[in-house]
């Protein structure tokens, strides 16, 4: 019979986050957001015991800051003593916003099955059930919050040095477990994702990337991102959680995804062309808000509103004052909803086409506006030609071009025109 170990991978829980911006619109949803996240984490715990998974892994960043409160240390405390009074230990490693350093072991004892990682060498444990080895577990934690460029965070953390480690123990699976930039962010303690599926590690538990992500792909999961438990900016849409890992001899791991948020946030393109008066704008975002929190199956909700389409409201919507007047009324109607920005994305009903022919210069542009936001090659384009009419800032300009995207330079093409017809830009 195949041997198989179950276990629940979760990493960035960021406990203590401040939500400094969403506390300057609405203090009571900062208050909300602050609660939600060690909710998150005592929802990490529940499914690690309704499961009765066989250990815990938390890939880094517990905490959102290196001066953690008491009361976020307990918090987590709390929850590591009761997976220890299950009988599940946890392993875990520190990342960049909770470096090994600023531990404050003063605050509390970690519970003797929860083993911290060192940072200054790998760290090695075994889990064994019923006396039998199943599982080589090996990590490291950030030490301070930057990680030395001329240092691999994954030096030691292979199946070799493992079973040397733990006097030559023999087991059929081997997790690794490290806070890492990957391929994916080469400032924060990158590794080359190959080098790590070359090193008999059949799961690497990774923290530090918020996306869910894994590698090669979800077929055949080796390095893989739970992302964030609880969302915490408009960057971080969609359902948040943990992950839930079974490592079967011989087959794929089996990763499933387990959610652990009460706020989703989301980003809502809304098209209001149909709208009359701005009350009935109002009621095309309300019920696209209602649409968004059935698909998101959370609580409630935060939600950043581009409104788009060609209107005849679109004076009134591009007036700074309207949008947060719309937002915050938004934001009232329903106790579930809260908005936090209301963006300005509509045109005036025109021709397009037409309006590309008033004037020769401002034609000009507006065609290579809309001809940039087409493709990436035509965008590359784009910045070379502005690039080589001013060459003193060429570096500058080539760095922009990452930040245009096809949103970015719609809304110039329609700066342009309104401009052509002579509309006063607020």
């Amino acid at each position: 019979m195949a041997r198989s170990v179950t276990f629940l991978h979760a990493a960035d829980l960021h406990l203590g986050a401040p939500f400094r911006g969403i506390r300057r619109l609405s203090p009571a949803w900062a208050d909300r957001l602050t609660e939600a996240i060690p909710r998150a984490y005592d929802r990490v715990i529940d499914a690690a015991l309704a499961h009765q998974v066989d250990f815990v892994v938390i890939a880094g960043d517990v905490f959102d800051t290196s001066r953690a409160s008491y009361r976020d240390y307990r918090h987590f405390f709390d929850g590591l003593m009761r997976l220890h009074r299950a009988g599940i230990p946890c392993y875990l490693c520190t990342g960049n916003h909770d470096p090994f350093t600023s531990w404050q072991s003063d605050f509390a004892d970690l519970p003797p099955s929860a083993v911290m990682f060192p940072a200054d060498r790998p760290g090695y444990a075994l889990f064994s059930r019923q006396e039998q080895p199943l599982c080589l577990v090996a990590g490291r934690s950030y030490f301070n919050q930057t990680w030395p460029h001329h240092l691999s965070i994954v030096e030691g953390i292979d199946r070799s040095h493992m079973q040397a480690a733990l006097d030559g123990a023999q087991a059929p699976f081997a997790v690794g477990v490290v806070h890492t930039g990957l391929h994916l962010d080469p400032l924060k303690a990158p590794s080359d994702p190959v080098d790590l599926v070359s090193r008999g590690v059949d799961y690497w538990a990774c923290g530090h990337i918020h996306q869910r992500y894994a590698y090669p792909n979800w077929d055949d999961p080796r390095i893989v991102y739970p992302g964030c438990i609880q969302g915490r900016t408009t960057r971080e849409t969609g359902p948040r959680g943990c992950c839930l890992v079974t490592l079967v001899e011989g087959v794929a791991p089996q990763v499933s995804f387990v959610p652990t948020a009460s706020i989703a946030w989301q980003r809502l393109n809304v098209d209001v062309s149909s709208a009359r008066t701005v009350a009935e704008v109002e009621e095309l975002v309300t019920r696209q808000l209602f649409r968004e929190n059935g698909r998101a199956q959370c609580a409630d909700m935060i939600a950043r509103v581009r409104l788009a389409g060609a209107t005849a409201l679109h004076g009134q919507l591009c007036r700074p004052d309207v949008r947060e007047q719309l937002r915050q009324r938004l934001s009232s109607r329903y106790a579930e909803f809260f908005v936090d920005a209301v963006e300005a994305g509509t045109e005036r009903p025109r021709e397009r086409a037409q309006a590309e022919r008033v004037g020769l210069f401002a034609s000009q542009l507006a065609a290579c506006l809309r001809a940039a936001g087409e493709s990436d090659a035509a965008r590359a384009a784009f910045t070379q030609a502005v690039a080589r009419q001013a060459p003193e800032q060429a570096r500058d300009v080539r760095a922009l071009e990452g930040a245009l995207d096809a949103a970015v330079l719609d809304d110039a093409y329609r700066l342009a025109l309104d401009l052509l017809e002579g509309v006063e830009a607020e």
